[in-house]
């Protein structure tokens, strides 16, 4: 008969992992916790999908340090559509198309913040980790510009608006579909000379920040090495490969401090 994990080996890698392991068992389901606990995980994930993305909080706390921004939607008219017709956030409507053409938008990155399908990752952690980045980006001369925040967008949004505003870069922070232990998940692409019909392969991504994966500055970090040499080899995607460090993360994010 297989004897049972020692307690001990069990609460360590618990102490190590989100992810749902020696549950046990009642009979021949789940013990009632361990059930409760997966309940409660998929309706925050749900709950995250279907969150209010709050752009004008977003507004106010890049203000704060410096960063005007430009209000965007894609041609998804609502949530249930955007979930349902993937290809309409990857566009902007007709009105937002001509805003970002009569502005002043540009710069050397265009940095865009979409909602995605986690609109609570992007109100926790979008401007944390704009304000570890900016300031590196400064030491390299590298002018943001606007940051335009886009309702109802896709990554391949990012493609249309750097190309309307001639960006040399765009940098699209999003919020990453919701997992049952991390419904609140951000992630970063980016895309050297933007422009409609990019692909994946053209992208790099720096993904799984929030409180329990990638802190901020580790993403700063990562993120800015790859833009600076992203301008420098005038390339992303599958050409450029991340040699910032030694492939993990410096530290993981301190899951007392405040989202």
């Amino acid at each position: 008969m297989k004897q049972p994990l020692p307690s001990r080996f069990v609460a360590d890698l618990r102490d190590l992992t989100p992810a749902r392991v020696a549950l046990g068992r009642s009979g021949a389901s789940l013990p009632t916790r361990a059930l409760l606990d997966f309940t409660l995980d998929h309706a925050r994930a749900r709950d995250a999908v279907h969150a209010a993305f709050d752009a004008p909080a977003l507004a106010r706390g890049l203000g704060a340090f410096g960063l005007r921004t430009i209000d965007v939607s894609s041609r998804a008219a609502n949530r249930r559509q955007y979930l349902a017709r993937p290809d309409l956030g990857r566009r902007l409507d007709d009105a937002s198309a001509q805003r970002l053409k009569s502005l002043d938008a540009g710069g050397r990155l265009v940095v865009v913040i979409g909602d995605g399908l986690s609109p609570t990752a992007v109100n926790a952690h979008a401007v944390p980790l704009l304000r570890e980045l900016a300031p590196r980006l400064d030491v390299d001369n590298i002018d943001i510009g606007a940051v335009v925040i886009a309702k109802g967008a896709r990554v391949a949004l990012g493609d249309e608006i750097g190309e309307i505003v001639g960006a040399g870069m765009v940098a699209v922070l999003i919020g990453e579909r919701p997992g049952l232990s991390a419904p609140d998940s951000l992630g970063t692409y980016l895309t050297f000379a933007p422009a409609v019909g990019r692909t994946d392969a053209d992208r790099n991504c720096v993904s799984n920040i929030h409180r329990d994966g990638l802190a901020y500055e580790d993403a700063a970090f990562k993120i800015a090495w790859l833009i600076r040499q992203g301008f420098s080899q005038r390339i992303t995607g599958v050409a450029l490969k991340d040699e910032s460090g030694d492939g993990t993360p410096q530290r993981l994010a301190d899951k007392s401090a405040p989202p």
